[in-house]
């Protein structure tokens, strides 16, 4: 077993290590403006018929799209920074787990703007305004109680031992490779069903596929931290973090402005977990030590959070 964490700790450190670089970040960044104005030169030419039928076929010719598709690109791009985040604190991951949803209600803001026509018509456009307003106040409102759910997180280890919380954080590195194979994966397949039908004719569900995986993997890391804590405030924390990411995954299935309604709720509830958790969390250690002291017991050795 220490084997295998050694070999994941230094394949996860290594690909953390080149994507979080600032290096990295500026030709994640380049590549990003060179999509964007490759895909928009593309549409240009589509519509002047410069590209064969084969290929007209696949290239839209609504320039608006293009803002879409880099928007996807974008997505994608996050994802794989949250799934990195996975070994760090599990608040902190699921705090990325809402940056994306953000995102992606944005994306859906921009995504209602793609598909009206050249030039823009308001009879067109009108239909168009509340699910534009939901994905955009939605984006906001999450933006704005991350803010607060950062400022309140108190990091703290899961257990007092150093070769636990070691042997905790490898576990959570395994997982995070697992879930970027998968990742990439999805990714590829959906790009093929993408290109296959048209850009302009088939949905990305790609970030949907993505967040019943980390469903799975959320719990999973509930599951392996009670090796190393069996605490229950810290279960119940962690099991209301993966709560938090059930709800996200049925919001993406949503309409649009249901979406909207179930991120921010989503969020609120993160929110009310970590708060309850913080006040109450040092309150209940002290009743879980002090109780079976009191019935004639010695207190048992728990762990941290």
């Amino acid at each position: 077993m220490n084997s295998l964490y050694n070999i994941t700790n230094s394949v996860f450190n290594w690909l953390e290590h080149r994507w979080e670089r600032p290096e990295g970040q500026r030709l994640l960044g380049t590549f990003l403006v060179l999509s964007y104005l490759l895909t928009i030169s593309a549409i240009e030419l589509n519509r002047l018929e410069f590209f064969p039928s084969p290929m007209r076929e696949l290239i839209p010719t609504n320039h608006l799209l293009a803002i879409e598709i880099a928007f996807n690109l974008l997505l994608l791009m996050e994802i794989i920074s949250l799934v990195l985040s996975l070994s760090r604190s599990v608040a902190v991951s699921v705090g990325k787990q809402f940056e994306v949803l953000s995102l992606i209600l944005i994306r859906d803001t921009l995504k209602e703007f793609s598909h009206f026509h050249e030039p823009l018509v308001w009879a067109e456009v009108s239909h168009s305004i509340n699910p534009i307003l939901a994905s955009a106040v939605g984006a906001l409102l999450i933006f704005v109680i991350l803010g607060f759910y950062y400022q309140a997180q108190k990091h703290k280890p899961i257990t007092k031992d150093p070769h636990d919380q070691e042997a905790f954080i490898s576990a959570k590195k395994m997982i995070a490779l697992t879930l970027l194979v998968g990742f990439i994966g999805l990714s590829l397949s959906g790009l093929v069903a993408y290109l296959r039908s048209g850009l302009h004719h088939v949905e990305f569900t790609v970030f949907e596929e993505f967040y019943t995986m980390l469903v799975f993997s959320d719990i999973l890391i509930v599951l392996i931290s009670l090796r190393y804590s069996s605490n229950y405030i810290i279960a119940f924390r962690n099991s209301g973090f993966a709560v938090s990411t059930v709800l996200i995954r049925l919001a993406l299935i949503a309409p649009v402005t249901m979406t909207a309604v179930l991120g921010v709720f989503a969020m609120l509830f993160n929110l009310g977990v970590l708060l309850a958790y913080n006040q109450f969390a040092h309150l209940m250690q002290e009743t879980s030590l002090t109780t079976p002291h009191q019935e004639g017991h010695e207190p048992s050795n728990m762990s941290q959070s």
